[in-house]
């Protein structure tokens, strides 16, 4: 039986996916295969406003391997192995660096200069009212209408001990979306020969400015067009959340998740609670909500943030980070985007696991300035450095009775 060692940091959690992983051992890649070497490629991909743009492919020790892209430093595919050994694509993207441009719904990229939403693209640093621009209904999302998704960063691979890594780097200039202060961003990717996906962004500014980073990826773990990702098994170690209004602003409360659909403490399937969150008017249903992580178990200075375990292709991924939130996302908004390889995403097709500081955690603040109890401070002050750290760990948890082969 092979198992996450996570699992056993997780007892009072572990009893579904326990089951799940009892089965029959996972069936390792024949010793005589032979598996491309570590390493990493590039080639040219197009251009973006006059900027050339190029793909990187990744590869560590194990044959996992990874394409991303200097546009937005998106991570366009991730091949993970199965339980019977077959690598396949488990993140959604596009076809070409033209489609991302034409539509990216922020497929695998970073966002910032603050992710989430700004409640009418409004905020005030030491007594100055900044606007942003208002680019989700009456509200200001992930960076505005040209955020870090869409801008050329420069970037540059090398090999390290842990495995092939790639660092981006962009300044983002004074005003640049309505944003105070020069702003020094970089995003690192580092794929190790463990089977992790590594992310690592820091930020320095001149001026006071607010800063959430997020990592965007959409996840299938089935494989990138294999349909939806209702019977995925996902637990996440929050026992509260901040419920939001009618236009997905935090109100400023934090709640318990006992009783509603956010309830993932014990793993249970993504879409078992869904009833509790129909359609309802311009809303298409499902979850789009920040849970406030318990911060435990702790390893290497980072929490688990999430458990998400696939029963069709037995593939299990950890997501351990440095940050107070994690935004469960569904993939709600899907609605047959053509994507990669002639696969078409549809409603509920990934979810995404973005940890975060809270959603407009730049306006929780009581009348004296300071933070309300229990928000973060998002604000980047000169001589600070933004650091967001989060680590994606892959295995197999197991083999299923009626195994069916992953997706391409």
């Amino acid at each position: 039986m092979q198992v996450p060692a996570t699992l056993a940091l997780l007892a009072p959690f572990a009893l579904a996916a326990f089951a799940f992983a009892q089965q029959e051992p996972a069936v390792a890649p024949s010793p005589n295969s032979v598996q491309p070497a570590a390493g990493i490629t590039m080639k040219e991909w197009g251009s973006v406003d006059g900027k050339p743009v190029h793909l990187w492919t990744l590869r560590n020790a194990k044959g996992m391997e990874a394409e991303i892209t200097d546009y937005g430093t998106i991570i366009v595919s991730l091949k993970v192995a199965d339980r019977n050994g077959v690598f396949g694509d488990i993140v959604l993207g596009r076809p070409s660096v033209a489609d991302y441009v034409e539509r990216t719904q922020y497929f695998g990229c970073t966002a910032g200069r603050c992710a989430n939403r700004i409640a009418k693209g409004r905020f005030s640093i030491d007594g100055t009212e900044y606007t942003l621009a208002t680019n989700n209904g009456a509200n200001h999302l992930h960076g505005g209408n040209k955020g870090f998704d869409k801008v050329v960063w420069k970037g540059e691979a090398r090999m390290t001990e842990s495995g092939p890594s790639i660092t981006f780097t962009y300044r983002s200039p004074d005003g640049e979306e309505g944003y105070p202060g020069n702003l020094d961003a970089t995003v690192v990717y580092t794929l190790t020969d463990a089977n992790e996906l590594r992310v690592d962004m820091t930020a320095t500014t001149d001026k006071p400015t607010p800063v959430n980073l997020a990592h965007h990826t959409y996840w299938n773990l089935s494989g990138h067009g294999s349909g939806d990702i209702l019977g995925h098994l996902l637990m996440i170690p929050a026992s509260r959340y901040t419920p939001v209004d009618a236009s997905l602003i935090t109100t400023g409360e934090i709640a318990t998740v006992k009783g509603t659909p956010l309830d993932f403490t014990a793993i249970k399937p993504i879409g078992r609670d869904f009833g509790m969150v129909p359609p309802t008017g311009d809303d298409p249903g499902g979850l789009d909500h920040n849970l406030v992580l318990d911060k435990t178990p702790v390893q290497n200075g980072l929490w688990l943030s999430a458990l998400l375990m696939d029963p069709k292709s037995g593939r299990t991924m950890e997501v351990w980070s440095n940050q107070p939130g994690i935004q469960l996302y569904t993939g709600n908004f899907l609605d047959g985007i053509p994507g990669k390889d002639g696969a078409v995403y549809q409603k509920h097709g990934a979810l995404c696991l973005e940890t975060q500081a809270f959603p407009d955690s730049v306006n929780k603040r009581n009348a004296d300035g300071t933070m309300k109890e229990g928000w973060p401070e998002v604000v980047l002050r000169p001589g600070e450095t933004y650091r967001h750290s989060m680590v994606h760990r892959f295995s197999v948890a197991g083999v299923a009775r009626a195994p069916r082969p992953a997706a391409p």
